[in-house]
């Protein structure tokens, strides 16, 4: 398991502190129930920034490729994580619930141990599709053989009346 980074949100801002680095999947541990499996990892970029009015905030940039379920056929869906976002950080509660309000800016509560993995973790769970599936017509469906070849008689069908002349003949 790697070193979990942690900042102080409000002085990583003030340090225009900025730092990268990949993330095991397999360590992205609420994730796990989204999963087919635990392969691969996740690139991230994370930034303390201004915005346009000074406010500090987090830019983030996520990127990676999971395997989710897909809904339909329970096989293996490859999904590109691709998220940037820009987090506005709030010092209190009441601050927060009034940004809230505003479906325009993604605010979170700054703090002075903040853990970058969950952050990532949390901004790749929210971005995930609420059903995934394959696109129309791409699911492999699994059939077992046996019921294939059940369904499918590969010898050509005789007449049903065929026998009851072959009877009629013969008595």
């Amino acid at each position: 398991m790697s070193v979990r980074f942690v900042i102080d949100s409000l002085d990583f801002v003030r340090n225009a502190g900025i730092h990268h680095d990949k993330i095991p999947v397999l360590e992205l541990v609420r994730l796990h129930d989204f999963l087919f499996d635990r392969k691969g990892e996740i690139a991230y970029r994370i930034s303390g920034q201004l915005d346009k009015n000074h406010n500090p905030g987090l830019y983030l940039e996520i990127k990676g490729k999971i395997h989710l379920i897909c809904q339909r056929c329970l096989d293996k869906l490859t999904h590109t994580v691709d998220v940037r976002t820009f987090l506005l950080l709030v010092k209190t509660e009441v601050e927060l619930n009034q940004i809230d309000e505003d479906d325009t800016l993604e605010a979170i509560l700054a703090t002075h141990d903040m853990d970058v993995l969950n952050l990532i973790e949390d901004e790749i769970i929210l971005g995930l599709p609420i059903s995934s599936r394959h696109p129309d017509g791409k699911c492999k469906l699994h059939k077992p053989d046996s019921i294939d070849n059940d369904l499918t008689d590969k010898t050509p069908s005789a007449n049903p009346f065929s026998a009851l002349a072959a009877l009629k003949k013969t008595n």
